[in-house]
C-alpha cells in the first residue's frame, strides 16, 4: 500500500498561503476550507513550510490576540516532513506518529501535488481492514 492509493482515493487539492499572509487570513482560510493545516508557499508549488493548528494555538498562548496580526512567516514549520507517492502508508503513518506531525505534504520532482493527514491515512486502512473482512466473510459463506 502506497501513497499514491490514498491519494487516488481523496484528491490532490492543496490549500496553501504565502508566508506573507496574517495569521487573521490563515485563520479564515483554515475555516473556510474546515482543515487543520496549509501549506505556506509563495507560488503554491514550492514549500516554504507548513502552519497548523497547534502552532497557531501556541502563538495566541504567546502573543495573545495580536497574533493575529502577525505573519504565517512568524509561526510556521520550517522543517517540513514530506513525503512521495511511492513511499509506503506503514512507513509514512509510522513518521507521522514518530515525529508528531498530523499533515504530511506530498512532493514529485520538488513540486507539491497533494497532502496526506493521519486521517487520510487511519481512514484509508480501515477501508482496506473492511474490504478484507467482507471478502474473507464472502469466502467462508461460498465453502
Amino acid at each position: 500500500m502506497k501513497l499514491e492509493d490514498v491519494i487516488r482515493s481523496k484528491g490532490t487539492s492543496v490549500v496553501t498561503i504565502a508566508p506573507t499572509a496574517t495569521v487573521a487570513e490563515l485563520v479564515s482560510l483554515m475555516a473556510d476550507n474546515n482543515i487543520g493545516a496549509l501549506v505556506v508557499s509563495s507560488d503554491g508549488q514550492h514549500i516554504e513550510g507548513i502552519i497548523s493548528e497547534r502552532d497557531v494555538v501556541r502563538g495566541l498562548a504567546g502573543s495573545g490576540s495580536s497574533l493575529l496580526e502577525a505573519t504565517v512567516r512568524d509561526l510556521m514549520t520550517v522543517d517540513v516532513v514530506t513525503g512521495k507517492p511511492e513511499d509506503s502508508i506503514e512507513d509514512t503513518a509510522h513518521t507521522m506518529t514518530h515525529k508528531r506531525v498530523r499533515h504530511v505534504p506530498i512532493e514529485v520532482d520538488g513540486s507539491l501535488t497533494a497532502i496526506v493527514s493521519i486521517g487520510d491515512v487511519v481512514k484509508y486502512r480501515i477501508e482496506q481492514l473492511t474490504d478484507e473482512r467482507n471478502h474473507l466473510l464472502g469466502y467462508l459463506h461460498t465453502q
